[in-house]
């Protein structure tokens, strides 16, 4: 779970992105939870697009794929999202999350 000081930091990262997913038509099909997989695996950061056409918000959207590639939603505005799924090799890491303050 993403503290709000995360969040801020990956919608800032995010402002730079374009988008290389786009829900259409079709929905959230297998083909665009593989792709979004593989993406998230490589960048750990990534921004989605929601025709005007799909049956799904960019909310609904982004919470489908999130929950299936075990990934986050970092924000959503609009017809767009960005998502975001932590890599567990360490040494693949390319993104560094704040540290959380604990109590």
């Amino acid at each position: 779970m993403l503290t709000s000081k995360q969040r801020a930091y990956l919608r800032g990262l995010a402002n730079t992105l374009e988008p290389v997913l786009q829900v259409g038509k079709d929905g959230v099909g297998e083909n665009l939870i593989a792709q979004a997989d593989g993406v998230l695996e490589k960048r750990e950061l990534i921004k989605g697009n929601v025709l005007e056409n799909s049956p799904l918000s960019a909310r609904e959207a982004a919470q489908a794929i999130a929950g299936a590639t075990h990934g986050e939603v970092v924000q959503v505005i609009g017809n767009r999202f960005v998502l975001f799924r932590v890599q567990q090799d360490k040494t693949k890491r390319k993104i560094e999350l704040p540290r959380s303050k604990k109590k």
